[in-house]
């Protein structure tokens, strides 16, 4: 069978932890940052992980 060739996109947007999950960045910390708080901007810096539902479809596509 041939290998399946990941999306780039996708590839620059997830990482695989050591432990096999996939960490990803938060939305909505981009632009118009006036109208958002210190603390939500702040809490918008940090990394979290792809939920369980969704880890296995985006594994697929890394």
């Amino acid at each position: 069978m041939p290998k399946f060739k990941g999306k780039s996109g996708a590839k620059k947007r997830f990482t695989l932890t050591g432990t096999g999950k996939i960490k990803r960045r938060k939305a909505y910390s981009s632009h118009i940052l006036t109208k958002k708080t210190t603390k939500r901007k702040r809490g918008l810096r940090q990394g979290t992980l792809v939920d369980a539902a969704d880890e296995k479809r985006i594994k697929m596509i890394i």
